[in-house]
């Protein structure tokens, strides 16, 4: 494809997380810091609402602003790499602007959050409660997410947000359209999404939507997708979540304390 020839010259692996920021050109630093600092003003957003949303303050309209906030905070650091390798062809003129692929990125994990609210919408008060059978559910919750880790539906999609030049290259339209930029946007969050369904259930029915653990699964997720060793990474994460929700499912003070942030 012609829109998307070569657009990191001499990284046939597209995996751009290793690069030196300095070696970065000029727009990709401005590109690069935009988006940290965007996740980080979504982390400061994300910790100051948590402390004010109350189970019992259900309502939409807040709670798809924090979970687009939320996801922002976890999703942009670990979709910077990809997102630097289609700026350097945008550099290039050869692609449209990054802000169409971003946005496509974006729109498929604030749509999670409606299934997301429905599940936080039936669950948060008996959660807070710690009533038994909610810690029950937060324990099969933990072990399931562990398997899920370790299935060749997550390998796939690790392995496709692994190899976002890969990706870009088999798109299968000319990325110099908005349109298409969007829809490979979409494509590459609804992989993302795949790759990171098991953590975000975590997230709300093990973790109660608390912001320490969003950081800690967030660090997860950048490490599985951009590190070196990512699949190994994942097996780890893995044995972690099955060893944690054994826990949870044998001890329910252990639950307890995992759901409502007293075992940090």
């Amino acid at each position: 494809m012609d829109t998307m020839r070569s657009p990191v010259s001499g990284d046939r692996s597209g995996n751009v997380a290793a690069a030196q920021f300095g070696q970065l050109p000029g727009q990709l630093r401005i590109l690069a810091a935009a988006l940290l600092l965007v996740a980080g003003l979504a982390w400061w957003w994300t910790v100051r609402a948590a402390s004010g949303m109350g189970p019992m303050e259900f309502a939409w309209a807040p709670f798809l602003g924090g979970w687009a906030a939320m996801m922002a905070a976890m999703m942009l650091p670990a979709v910077t790499p990809v997102v630097l390798l289609y700026g350097r062809a945008a550099a290039a003129g050869r692609v449209a602007p990054t802000a169409f692929f971003v946005s496509g990125y974006l729109a498929v994990w604030v749509l999670s959050g409606l299934p997301a609210g429905v599940l936080w919408w039936r669950l948060a008060d008996p959660l807070a409660m710690a009533m038994p059978w909610a810690l029950r559910v937060s324990g099969v919750v933990l072990v399931l997410a562990g398997v899920y880790q370790l299935t060749p539906l997550k390998r796939s999609c690790l392995n496709r947000c692994r190899s976002p030049l890969g990706f870009l290259m088999r798109s299968g339209r000319p990325l110099d359209r908005p349109v298409n930029a969007l829809r490979a946007g979409l494509a590459h969050g609804t992989s993302c999404a795949g790759c990171c369904v098991g953590l975000m259930v975590v997230l709300m029915l093990a973790a109660a939507m608390q912001p320490v653990w969003a950081a800690l699964l967030a660090l997860g997720v950048f490490a599985e997708r951009n590190l070196r060793n990512g699949e190994t990474i994942a097996r780890t994460l893995s044995a972690v979540l099955v060893t944690l929700g054994i826990l949870a499912l044998t001890s329910p003070a252990f639950a307890q304390g995992l759901v409502q942030g007293e075992l940090l």
